[in-house]
């Protein structure tokens, strides 16, 4: 599950044909938390992804008599996999799609279906040699391991659809080097509280989040 046309367009050249299928998420699907059957039955984005997974829903309710029932084994996918930019937006797309399965397929999380994809967010090259870094931390400890002097380029990825199809494929798409993060039922119930309170209706909790929090925000201008 990928975020947008310019990630489809990537990951569609860099993935391999023969078992790895590609569906778009176009911008923030729909919030299931304040949503009710009916809006989320009725969203084109939502009800296109239970058919392409094809598993079927664990909710009953006449909004949703057109799909069937959950199933584990109806799955037509060994793995699903979230692929998001490693950024802010992503991040909140992620939340939302694993908010989503965590409220209406529990059984894929807890069957250890449900992956989130970990790509690179900086490319540094020094001396022909190039280096994939996926946090801020793992940049600075390449620093302090190859030195800053001499480095040729640093390129910051704001999103999947900026990377090579290559790049793509050598660090998020082919088996053999990709990273994978399996989703637990803990992560998900997590993702859903934290996600409750930042976007519920309960203004209070949120009110304090905020103020033991806002410390550690970073602006990037």
């Amino acid at each position: 599950i990928v975020e947008g046309d310019s990630a489809l367009g990537a990951c569609k050249l860099s993935r391999d044909a023969e078992f790895q299928g590609i569906m778009p998420v176009r911008g923030k699907i729909l919030n299931c938390l304040k949503a009710d059957y009916a809006r989320i039955f009725k969203s084109d984005v939502i009800t296109d992804l239970m058919r392409v997974l094809g598993c079927g829903v664990e909710v009953q309710s006449k909004q949703a008599k057109d799909l069937s029932a959950f199933s584990l084994e109806n799955l037509r996918w060994n793995k699903v996999i979230i692929c998001t930019d490693a950024d802010v937006d992503g991040s909140h797309i992620r939340t939302l799609l694993l908010t989503f399965f965590y409220r209406y397929m529990p059984q894929l999380i807890e069957g250890g279906k449900v992956y989130v994809a970990q790509p690179p967010l900086y490319r540094v090259e020094k001396n022909k040699q190039h280096y994939y870094v996926y946090d801020d931390m793992q940049l600075e400890a390449l620093y302090q391991e190859i030195g800053r002097t001499g480095i040729k380029d640093v390129q910051r990825y704001k999103g999947l659809g900026e990377m090579d199809f290559d790049q793509l494929r050598d660090t998020t798409m082919a088996v053999e080097h990709r990273i994978l993060k399996l989703v637990t039922i803990d992560d998900a119930v997590l993702a859903d509280q934290v996600f409750s309170m930042l976007m519920g209706d309960e203004v209070e909790p949120r009110k304090i989040f905020i103020e033991e929090n806002a410390q550690y925000a970073e602006m990037d201008f």
